[in-house]
């Protein structure tokens, strides 16, 4: 496992982390789950992120079981805050901050996190307000380092502006959705973060699974899928279109000639770019862990992700899902 220093901070995170979002304390027994953490230590990935609104507190709450046994600087523990946890509690306001992060430090049994991010950019809170509960969440040393994710450009760059005149806290890391399948970070967040210190830690890096050419498009998917699960099918089914399942199909030989499977060729398209710190993987089974983290640290010819890149424009009309 190879590991990357996200933003301008002194983490070092490893290039797979494990998410648990759709999964732990929801769409995967705990048994699994704790099977799939224990393999994440020992193929050396050390990130582990998460949100207080998986499962509304239920990710939480099983991480903060099964990391009890370990020392707690042995592994970086992100968390999120935004969505809703009730019909009065949501967003990113002084006492969202405060109130949020108090109840995830619960859950998780811990006395900081080393990442705490803002899940969207809040319309309804002046981000001067946010930005300053979140400096005063890293100086009560309950969270080491602050981000964010699909935040817009516009946002990041106020927040950049606002750390810069009024000595609040600066992001370090980014959190957008981005893959083969999904590359509009490219345009704008990317080159603005790599400017001021800010990572990618990138999420859905196998288009829900979509990347790992499971999905035949004319056949049903598997029954032990993410796309056959009512509880987690209906976040894929966008990008189970027939043209986009033909041409994921058409990247198989890509990656053989590349000595990958393809789950491993999308991941290490992904950790391509510098800017990207952690591509975080989700995972119901220790297989699963330790095939995606063996992408780390490969080395792949330039010309087969360019080729890749144009299977999917052509079979896409150039747009991405």
């Amino acid at each position: 496992m190879k590991y990357r220093k996200l933003g301008d901070s002194d983490l070092e995170v490893s290039e797979i982390s494990l998410g648990s979002w759709l999964t732990y304390g929801v769409g995967v027994e705990a048994d699994k789950a704790r099977a799939c953490l224990e393999e994440s230590f020992a193929v050396g990935i050390n990130f582990i992120d998460t949100a207080n609104v998986y499962g509304r507190g239920a990710a939480e709450t099983f991480l903060g079981e099964a990391l009890g046994g370990r020392p707690r600087d042995s592994y970086v523990l992100a968390t999120k805050l935004y969505f809703p946890m009730s019909d009065t509690d949501f967003g990113l306001s002084r006492e969202q901050v405060e109130k949020q992060l108090d109840a995830s430090l619960k859950r998780l049994r811990t006395d900081y996190v080393d990442l705490y991010q803002c899940h969207r950019y809040d319309s309804g809170t002046p981000l001067e307000e946010t930005m300053e509960a979140l400096t005063r969440a890293v100086e009560s040393g309950k969270t080491r380092y602050i981000g964010f994710s699909e935040w817009p450009a516009d946002k990041i760059r106020e927040a950049i502006d606002l750390a810069g005149s009024r000595g609040f806290a600066k992001f370090v890391s980014s959190q957008p959705q981005y893959s083969l399948l999904w590359r509009e970070p490219e345009d704008e967040v990317i080159p603005l973060c790599a400017a001021n210190g800010i990572s990618q830690i990138v999420w859905s890096p196998l288009g829900q699974g979509v990347l790992s050419g499971k999905y035949d498009p004319d056949r049903p998917p598997p029954s032990d899928s993410r796309a056959a699960s009512q509880e987690m099918g209906g976040f894929i089914g966008r990008l189970m279109q027939p043209q986009v399942l033909r041409a994921v199909q058409q990247l198989k030989p890509l990656a053989e000639e590349a000595g990958l499977t393809l789950p491993q060729f999308a991941l290490a398209w992904v950790l391509r770019e510098p800017n990207v710190a952690s591509a975080i993987i989700g995972a119901s089974r220790p297989e699963q862990v330790r095939e995606n983290a063996a992408a780390s640290g490969v080395i792949v010819d330039t010309q087969l992700f360019l080729r890749a890149e144009q299977i999917l424009d052509e079979a896409l009309g150039g747009v991405t899902v």
